[in-house]
């Protein structure tokens, strides 16, 4: 079995177990690799190559293994046009998230094009090697997005996502549940003054500072990504469901 395959679907859910009524556990989206592990008639058990995260997706998914990723998507979302070179292009109602991987075929004015007569706007890509460090402008990208509990993308994202989001735009390997990331580097119990790039966690939620009176989250009792201020959100956790932050450290 061919070890390493792409979905060409925008979003894929990857659920917890083989069912139709299973719930999402992940995400896999445009472009990203992952290993088949073994199928049955409905789902195949997938593990993705950047996190090994371990799942199950529909065997409707689009697939592919002939894929050279060269581009990714760098704006919250990038609606695709339909048309042939030189013809005019129709937008669709369809959009690739951020953190897409492309592999660009040709460009043409202001468009480039990723498969077979279906564009994108070429400021919307950059190169799959670039870098961006500025964390506060890529978590402010899902600002109002709806929170959704395995979400990654514009149409819902949940707390450990939107953190992991930064990193793995930046090719960096980050977790992908707050129970692991919380385990990758040293960190203090506590602080009494906050900084820009403090990751806060408590048990099954995380957060960033983005100065130091505010962070961003996605946060479900708001229903959605939201900025706060720390002082009030630890508060708030600490009074609604009796959690402590468990550890701090720089991102």
């Amino acid at each position: 079995m061919q070890s390493n395959y792409f979905t060409k679907n925008q979003i894929v859910d990857v659920l917890e177990r083989p069912t139709k009524n299973s719930s999402i556990s992940s995400q896999i989206i445009y472009g990203e690799k992952f290993k088949i592990i073994s199928k049955n008639r409905s789902f195949y058990k997938v593990k993705t190559l950047y996190d090994n995260y371990i799942g199950y997706i529909s065997r409707k998914v689009k697939i592919n293994y002939k894929f050279k990723p060269t581009h990714k998507i760098k704006v919250l979302k990038s609606r695709i046009y339909i048309g042939r070179y030189n013809q005019k292009k129709r937008p669709l109602k369809r959009w690739l998230p951020f953190g897409s991987k492309l592999e660009i075929i040709k460009k043409q004015n202001n468009f480039a094009m990723f498969e077979k007569n279906k564009w994108i706007k070429s400021n919307e890509i950059s190169l799959i090697t670039i870098k961006d460090k500025n964390f506060i402008k890529i978590l402010k990208l899902f600002i109002n997005c709806p929170y959704k509990w395995g979400g990654k993308t514009f149409q819902g994202v949940d707390c450990s996502a939107l953190i992991q989001n930064y990193f793995n735009y930046n090719n960096e390997f980050f977790p992908r549940d707050t129970v692991d990331q919380v385990k990758i580097k040293k960190g203090l119990r506590y602080k009494n003054i906050f900084k820009k790039g403090d990751i806060i966690f408590w048990k099954g939620h995380v957060a960033v500072c983005i100065n130091s009176k505010n962070l961003i989250h996605a946060y479900g009792p708001e229903k959605k990504v939201v900025i706060m201020s720390i002082q009030t959100t630890i508060e708030r956790i600490e009074r609604t469901a009796n959690l402590k932050v468990k550890k701090i450290f720089k991102i």
